[in-house]
């Protein structure tokens, strides 16, 4: 595990944005890895306000947006059949794992994944 970077899910980054301190301090001086998933689900929000569209893609631009490829497809295909996860967790998970990136997430359908390096966040 480095201790420079991370693979961040979705729900960490919304913690980032409403303010989290917590996650702001892990996270501070981080090189940050998202997957494709994570920047369409943020900037999907439904009901997403300018003022906050603008602070989701400054924060984006700062991240390392990993697409898919051949070996992550098969990474997610196994994953799914093994665990029986949702698509977009199991992509997310899998660019985590092809990369070799601890993943930072509040979902607790990761902490069954045992190929994953996590760093689970419990919420207050």
């Amino acid at each position: 595990m480095s201790g420079n970077s991370f693979f961040v899910d979705t729900n960490i980054l919304l913690y980032l944005l409403s303010g989290n301190e917590t996650i702001a301090e892990l996270l501070n001086e981080k090189q940050l890895y998202i997957s494709f998933v994570t920047q369409l689900e943020l900037l999907g929000y439904k009901g997403i306000s300018k003022q906050d569209l603008v602070l989701i893609e400054q924060m984006i631009d700062k991240c390392i947006v990993i697409d898919i490829n051949q070996s992550i497809k098969q990474i997610v295909i196994n994953l799914r059949r093994k665990y029986k996860l949702k698509l977009p967790d199991a992509i997310i998970i899998a660019s985590s794992i092809y990369y070799e990136q601890t993943i930072i997430s509040a979902d607790s359908d990761f902490k069954k994944v045992k190929e994953l390096d996590l760093l689970y966040f419990e919420s207050e």
